[in-house]
């Protein structure tokens, strides 16, 4: 059996309702629920705090270029041909 700390959160009524639906529709509780997005959130092998990850995330951006320069005009024409040619 999983061994688990209880707690206790507060929900809006509307995070409530959410999570309650999502939990009947997945046949789990909405603890299960909840544990997953923590998990999501900060996996347990994380060695860095979510700040770290934020900044590295950040550092990354314009990091990457693709050689095209009308890619910003363009980006959904390329999305939709690099789908079709992972089609085949």
């Amino acid at each position: 059996m999983l061994r688990v700390e209880r707690t206790q959160i507060s929900l809006d009524p509307e995070q409530a309702d959410r999570l309650r639906r999502l939990a009947r529709e997945r046949g789990t509780s909405m603890a299960a629920l909840i544990r997953e997005a923590v998990e999501a959130v900060f996996p347990a092998d994380a060695t860095d705090s979510l700040d770290a990850r934020w900044q590295r995330a950040l550092a990354s951006i314009g990091g990457f270029h693709s050689g095209l320069t009308d890619a910003s005009e363009r980006h959904d024409d390329y999305f939709a041909e690099a789908i079709e040619a992972s089609h085949g």
